[in-house]
């Protein structure tokens, strides 16, 4: 089921437009990278990936969670019969059936 809701985020999910944060994280990253030496970039690295990874993990387990709340409010308007607004209208005291005089 895990692959089936990856597979799902990856056909519904839109990626947000943050390109002046994308620019920032980008400048900022080639400043720090201009002044550390090699042993301190593999680190910068690895801790960015690391929160790349979290942030996919964290990206699924929202994607999941939403859907399952929409599975679970379509499955309680099913129990309770499918809401129609032409049904609700005529049902409702006030109105009455208009007949041809």
């Amino acid at each position: 089921m895990h692959d089936y809701m990856r597979a799902l985020q990856q056909r519904f999910f839109r990626k947000p437009q943050c390109e002046d944060n994308r620019q920032t994280v980008e400048e900022t990253c080639r400043e720090f990278f201009t002044r550390m030496g090699d042993e301190d970039k593999r680190k910068l690295l690895l801790i960015v990936d690391s929160m790349d990874a979290i942030r996919d993990e964290v990206s699924l387990a929202s994607f999941i969670a939403g859907f399952k709340l929409a599975w679970g409010i379509s499955r309680e308007l099913e129990t309770d019969g499918l809401y129609s607004f032409d049904e609700e209208e005529m049902t409702q005291p006030w109105r009455k059936p208009q007949m041809d005089v």
